[in-house]
């Protein structure tokens, strides 16, 4: 049967992170390739009790149709205890409930998005981004990266230049795929630019609280005094990822356009969950439970790479990020990462392949790894199969 597709929909690809999944979970494979969270750390008990409090005293109305904007509830905890954290001052009233961060990633394409319109990211950047502002036909401008996270002074020159960006798009906190953090210094300059070049800045935090050492950055959403910051914020990784609930934070002018695509879209997130969400942070202190991640993860992180460290050749480079889900890795310029998987699943062990990554293409010789979610006795082991492989590579 032919159907007659869309522009769009004829351009639609599969997920590589998605499709790699598929192959990882043959319970013999070592998997370093999701970015997916401890499943031990869900807190059960705490999530049942919660569920059957909300059911028994709020049955009836968590299973009805509820407000697009999202359960009032819910909002005032995201305020009070998660943008505070971010030391961002706003209301109930900035806030929209998401069906996780991705679907204000996709919301934000849709409002901006023409075809052929041009985005300013960093290189590289998350893929999941990538392939909803691809669906839109979007052009990209890439600005470099060190440790210190986006170079904005390699923006300005950009801006200056006369680039018309429909907005920035940044993961200023351990960000996906590199685990680099954006200092103080350059946040703040990009906020200045933003007000000056007048283009939005879509500002995407999923990690912000899963820290390892020291005080957060405060979010660029904080320096934020003339509403040109739109901030995507998860329960994913602070909570559970399969609950699918995240929100935006922006001024109430663009929110209501938010607001509008939402009821085009769902009409509105599920009521249930919401409510057990809010119930749970009413009931429980979520800092505490940021914390036990936070003390599982670092250790993690540790380990893979003492054991980099150990075993891998010494002209591979990596990232030692100070929070989030992911190290970087840099292979020789030869070693095509897609081939090296290849050979890694042959040894039972998985990674992503960073290519995919840069917007504009190029750069096969990187691959990402996650942490949070293979226990440590499989990251051990995992890191010695896929030296194995790399050793006979460099």
């Amino acid at each position: 049967m032919q159907f007659e597709l869309s522009k769009s929909a004829k351009t639609l690809k599969a997920s590589e992170i998605r499709e790699i999944l598929k192959i990882t979970e043959r319970p013999e494979v070592i998997s370093f390739a999701g970015g997916l969270p401890a499943p031990e750390l869900f807190p059960l008990e705490e999530l049942s009790a919660v569920s059957a409090d909300v059911m028994s005293k709020q049955g009836r109305v968590s299973l009805q149709y509820s407000a697009t904007e999202g359960y009032v509830l819910l909002r005032e905890m995201i305020v009070s205890q998660l943008m505070s954290r971010a030391n961002v001052e706003t209301s109930k009233e900035d806030i929209l409930i998401t069906a996780g961060s991705q679907q204000g990633i996709d919301f934000c394409a849709k409002i901006f998005l023409d075809e052929g319109d041009t985005v300013i990211c960093e290189n590289p950047s998350y893929l999941g981004a990538i392939n909803v502002f691809n669906s839109h036909h979007a052009k990209y401008v890439t600005i470099p990266m060190d440790e210190h996270g986006m170079i904005v002074e390699e923006l300005e020159k950009v801006l200056a230049s006369g680039v018309k960006a429909k907005f920035i798009y940044t993961i200023p906190d351990f960000q996906n795929p590199t685990g680099v953090t954006m200092s103080l210094e350059r946040r703040k300059k990009l906020v200045e630019l933003s007000k000056y070049y007048r283009i939005p800045i879509i500002e995407d935090n999923p990690y912000g609280d899963v820290i390892f050492e020291g005080e957060r950055i405060p979010a660029i959403k904080s320096f934020d005094k003339d509403d040109w910051v739109i901030y995507l914020g998860s329960f994913s990784k602070i909570l559970c990822p399969g609950l699918r609930i995240g929100w935006i934070c922006a001024t109430q002018e663009i929110l209501h356009k938010f607001i509008l695509l939402k009821q085009i879209s769902d009409l509105q997130c599920n009521n249930l969950t919401q409510r057990e969400i809010g119930q749970f942070m009413q009931t429980y202190d979520i800092s505490k439970h940021i914390t036990k991640i936070i003390d599982v993860y670092k250790v993690r992180k540790k380990l893979m790479l003492d054991k980099m460290a150990e075993f891998f050749p010494q002209n591979i480079k990596y990232t030692n990020p100070n929070g989030g889900l992911f190290t970087w890795v840099e292979l020789p310029e030869h070693i095509d990462a897609a081939e090296l998987l290849v050979e890694a699943l042959k040894k039972n062990v998985a990674f992503v392949p960073g290519a995919p990554f840069f917007p504009n293409g190029g750069n096969k010789n990187f691959l990402r790894l996650n942490y949070s979610n293979m226990s440590e006795a499989n990251i051990e082991e995992g890191i010695k199969r896929l030296s194995f492989v790399l050793n006979k590579y460099v």
